[in-house]
């Protein structure tokens, strides 16, 4: 008998081959990869994806402009065509099991919380984003209050713009957003003290500098207003440009005591190029290890994690195999 997509040659005996924590752009490359390789594969989520407050991606070939939801729904049919199963909920912690891992999972409904077995896992969880506390600002995030030009610079190209800096990490994405607009502001009270070469770079490109603190974004249903600083001040803005405290989903494995590595933007689990943590069955993918990678990256480390997976199950099947337990 032939073996289709929706009967997986090597079912785990006790679980599954794989479960992906994660149903975004990462988590469902993965279980593609997974899915077509005949894995019993499960992916849990949680149904809180990190562009879910954008309208439409950008920089994503083929699917410029196309919603982050519709992406996701069609990356899932994509997977369940190949077998893969889901699951709603959130994994509250991981620890060793017999030949695998067990997974901790708690239902988003109230639902009886679970245990699940796998021989790997992939976590795709990304990073929650914490902005900066300003009164305004959280309500127009994604619309306009953004943090990427690639992905939003188009769209305000020409606007006036600014940049709201959180720290002097904040001058490069300032420098780079002159790039889509001639009217730029920045306030510069989180940069800190200022180089006299670099104030002389940024108004020789016509950057304006406010000093003083950011106090309000002002703004309703049609937009932004502008916005107030504590001077007093209105400027008069049209969309701004911010850097969050971007932290990462990832305290369900801190039993596991992975190695992490000490990043610009924080601590984040410690990876190889595929993916492989310092645990032989756990990979980490997408925001979650890399917060700067936009969809298509985040798309191509879930199908090479997925493809680097199913190469370190092959393998233990030869090996059980050659044992005599498979």
């Amino acid at each position: 008998m032939q073996t289709t997509p929706h009967e997986p040659s090597q079912p785990a005996a006790n679980g599954f081959d794989a479960v992906i924590i994660g149903g975004g752009a990462a988590g469902l490359s993965a279980a593609q990869a997974l899915g077509r390789s005949l894995r019993r594969t499960l992916v849990i989520d949680s149904g809180e994806p990190r562009n879910r407050f954008a309208g439409h991606m950008h920089n994503v070939l083929g699917l410029d402009g196309t919603p982050p939801g519709e992406l996701i729904a069609r990356g899932r049919a994509e997977a369940e065509a190949y077998g893969v199963e889901f699951a709603v909920g959130l994994v509250s912690a991981v620890r060793e099991g017999k030949n695998g891992l067990v997974l901790d999972v708690e239902g988003r409904a109230g639902g009886a919380p679970t245990t699940i077995r796998t021989r790997a896992l992939v976590v795709a969880t990304g990073v929650v984003d914490v902005l900066p506390d300003i009164p305004g600002l959280a309500a127009h995030w994604g619309s306009s209050v953004l943090h990427c030009p690639y992905c939003h610079g188009w769209e305000v190209r020409g606007q006036r713009l600014a940049v709201i800096a959180t720290s002097p990490a904040s001058l490069h994405q300032a420098k780079l957003l002159r790039q889509w607009t001639d009217s730029l502001t920045v306030f510069s009270a989180g940069l800190g003290e200022l180089d006299a070469a670099v104030e002389r770079e940024l108004s020789a490109r016509g950057v304006a500098l406010v000093p003083a603190a950011v106090t309000e974004v002002v703004g309703g249903a049609a937009g932004l207003a502008g916005v107030r600083t504590s001077d007093g001040a209105l400027h008069n803005i049209d969309a701004v440009f911010t850097a969050a405290t971007m932290t990462p989903r990832d305290e369900f494995l801190a039993g596991l005591g992975l190695e992490r590595t000490d990043a610009p933007f924080g601590s984040f689990l410690a990876v190889d190029p595929m993916g492989n943590t310092s645990h032989p069955r756990v990979w980490a993918i997408g925001n979650i290890v890399n917060p700067m990678a936009t969809v298509p990256i985040a798309m191509g480390a879930g199908a090479q994690a997925g493809a680097a997976v199913n190469y370190a199950l092959v393998e233990e099947d030869f090996g059980l195999a050659a044992e005599g337990t498979r």
